[in-house]
């Protein structure tokens, strides 16, 4: 008789408050909010945090003086015995925390660890400003070596004509295209034919499922509350707003272009946060007394061209991880989309119901199918919650797993488009 399949569970999963970057986050870094998310599942779970054998934690705007932000975290909180708990960061773009979460489930099924926590977070507040190449060329070999006077010369003959020297303003832009995020979706609406009326619309409910979420302690399993260095107690997302409408929203304008359809109430806004996911082996879930919300099924990542339509990825991992999972669109109870912009969401839908991009695509005879939008996003999505990069895979797989084991419902479908043309989905099971 062949031995049972090792299989990985999600335990338990916790998240920050997401917040507006700026404001009460703005003194914790990305590992002091992937501190404050740990700390939170250890306590809700109440595992002792020796049991702890490695992290796995995905960033996007990663801390250049510490960028391997899961054994900073194991370091910070004594995680492990005598500081052994492992820990490895990646980061995949938008994609990092389901990259951090199915790489810890897969190490688990491979028999590496019984006990992981994996996650991710990003604070925007504390995004690094770049200074010019130009400058650090001329200027580090002063600051790394024991310069004498000729060499501030010499750096300053560098910078000559001194013209290019501020630093420039961030901005979320594809490298090979230099195309941002915000036109990129304006793209796509326009490729797709999605409207500005339908993005309002697909924003107003997206607030207004976060905001019933909210009201009826839906978020109370998976929201944690932080206390800023100044001693405030945040215990709520920042973003959502119950009282938006379709008529609030239309009175914005675009922000990428006079004649866009993308505005700041349609797209995800900067945002700090983290979220953490325990995983275990389903045996030692079972030891230890836990019973298991979910397990994955099957996952996907793809890449697509970005001069194209660079967030169009999950139209295609989304029925790549439904085909390895055996299942059609049909057969799943919960679809969540990460919503970078209402026009990505839209456009990755529309994809999905289209036979031409079926045949073309995914070599498929028919469309992968028309998702029932009572079944997506049905506690909202990043639009209304927030995307703070490295954490939103992640929070998705804490309220999908939650949501799975609170209705009885089977299946989720995960999709998350990213920078680079990436598209990244999964298939969660309840346990």
């Amino acid at each position: 008789m062949a031995a049972k399949k090792r299989r990985a569970v999600v335990v338990s999963g916790v998240r920050t408050p997401f917040v507006r970057a700026f404001t009460d986050f703005t003194l914790l870094d990305s590992i002091a909010l992937a501190d404050e998310a740990v700390k939170g599942l250890l306590a809700r779970t109440e595992l002792d945090k020796k049991a702890v054998e490695a992290i796995v934690w995905g960033g996007v705007v990663l801390p250049s003086a510490a960028p391997n932000i899961a054994r900073e975290i194991a370091l910070d909180l004594d995680l492990g015995v005598d500081f052994g708990c492992e820990g490895y960061t990646v980061t995949r773009a938008c994609a990092s925390g389901l990259q951090a979460v199915t790489s810890a489930a897969a190490a688990i099924e491979r028999g590496e660890y019984d006990i992981m926590i994996a996650g991710g977070s990003d604070s925007t507040s504390n995004a690094e400003v770049k200074l010019p190449q130009k400058l650090i060329h001329a200027s580090a070999p002063l600051a790394l070596g024991k310069p004498k006077a000729k060499d501030y010369l010499a750096a300053a003959r560098q910078l000559a004509p001194f013209t290019g020297l501020l630093p420039k303003r961030p901005q979320i832009a594809e490298r090979t295209t230099g195309e941002v995020m915000g036109e990129s979706a304006d793209k796509m609406a326009r490729i797709n034919g999605i409207s500005r009326a339908e993005q309002d619309v697909f924003a107003a409910r997206s607030h207004h499922r976060a905001a019933t979420a909210i009201q009826s302690g839906r978020f109370d399993r998976e929201v944690i509350s932080v206390t800023t260095p100044s001693g405030k107690v945040v215990d709520r997302d920042g973003l959502v707003r119950a009282d938006t409408s379709v008529e609030k929203l239309a009175r914005l304008k675009p922000v990428f272009a006079h004649d866009g359809t993308v505005t700041a109430g349609n797209a995800s806004p900067l945002t700090d946060g983290a979220s953490a996911v325990l995983l275990m082996s389903e045996e030692k879930a079972l030891s230890l007394g836990y019973t298991p919300l979910a397990a994955f099924r099957s996952w996907s990542y793809v890449s697509v061209d970005p001069a194209d339509q660079v967030l169009i990825g999950p139209a295609i991992s989304m029925p790549r991880a439904l085909a390895k999972a055996g299942l059609k669109l049909s057969d799943v109870d919960l679809v969540d989309i990460h919503e970078a912009f209402a026009a990505q969401t839209l456009s990755v839908l529309s994809a999905l119901r289209s036979r031409d991009w079926a045949q073309e695509r995914l070599g498929l005879s028919e469309a992968v199918g028309d998702v029932d939008m009572d079944k997506l996003n049905v506690h909202g999505g990043s639009v209304s919650i927030g995307h703070p990069f490295g954490a939103t895979g992640a929070r998705m797989v804490t309220t999908m797993a939650n949501e799975l084991a609170l209705t009885g419902k089977s299946t989720a479908l995960l999709g998350i488009c990213a920078a680079g043309g990436i598209g990244a989905s999964a298939v969660l099971e309840r346990v």
